[in-house]
């Protein structure tokens, strides 16, 4: 099956970078921080938007930058999908490889199974 285009640029992103892991780290790091400011940034002009339709409200949107907070979500997803950490980091690998397998969450097993996965997990570390 043939790759996407963005597929193919991802995984190009992510061969070079992973063989510069401080630089890989930074542009990581500046991605989720754009991406949170932009959740942030939008949450606070949805509570002004809130505030100035209340009765008598002296707030003036007109001074506001309405886009502040969507284009920082926008560059922070971009980025975050560009070097293929945008899904590692906002939901685990752990979790999607559970999914994929099929497993109960760890917080649906009972004692009895998280026992045997600290046992099969134990035993692997030992091994190396």
């Amino acid at each position: 099956m043939a790759k996407g285009f963005f597929d193919q640029l991802e995984d190009n992103v992510r061969g070079f970078l992973s063989h510069y892991p401080i630089p890989y780290a930074i542009i990581g790091g500046i991605g989720i921080v754009l991406f949170w400011r932009g959740v942030w940034h939008g949450a606070d002009y949805l509570m002004l938007l809130v505030r100035a339709s209340a009765p008598n409200s002296t707030i003036s949107l007109s001074e506001e930058i309405w886009w502040d907070g969507p284009l920082s979500l926008l560059a922070g997803t971009g980025l975050l999908l560009l070097v293929g950490l945008f899904v590692s980091n906002f939901i685990g690998n752990e979790i999607i490889i559970s999914g994929l397998r099929g497993e109960k969450k760890l917080s649906e097993k009972t004692e009895r199974e998280v026992e045997e996965v600290v046992k099969a997990l134990d035993k692997n570390h030992k091994k190396r």
